[in-house]
């Protein structure tokens, strides 16, 4: 009898994320704290999910900024607070993925923390809590 180690693949690693296989195997595992492979299924690398939890906690997952709900945030403020660039929020909203302004009335556009919240718990990597 064949001893096989329980671990995961990368598929089933990003299905548990809720991630692409894609994301898994070409950004994930190229962080210098991914674990070693623990076996192989087949032709499948293994990996211990317990230290796949680890790093994905620690160094992948971001979690979301406490934001006042009714206050006016620009950009700059958005990226210092959740580390999105304000170039990202730019491009974003041409590809549709990140709302209009609640206020345009004066140069700098703005958005309620409220609108940021609500948007940033739409990406995948902005789903805990801040811790406080």
């Amino acid at each position: 009898m064949v001893d096989t180690p329980q671990g995961e693949t990368y598929r089933e690693i990003a299905a548990r994320h809720g991630r692409t296989y894609t994301t898994v195997r070409n950004q994930w595992t190229r962080h210098p704290g991914w674990p070693k492979p623990i076996g192989k299924r087949g032709k499948f690398l293994l990996f211990d999910p317990i230290a796949v939890d680890q790093v994905v906690a620690e160094h992948l997952e971001r979690p979301t900024a406490a934001l006042e709900p009714r206050r006016l945030y620009t950009a700059r403020e958005i990226e210092a607070l959740t580390g999105i660039t304000a170039a990202t929020i730019r491009s974003d909203r041409s590809r549709g993925r990140w709302p209009e302004p609640d206020d345009t009335s004066g140069r700098a556009h703005r958005w309620y923390g409220a609108t940021v919240t609500q948007t940033l718990a739409g990406r995948r990597a902005y789903h805990k809590a801040a811790e406080d």
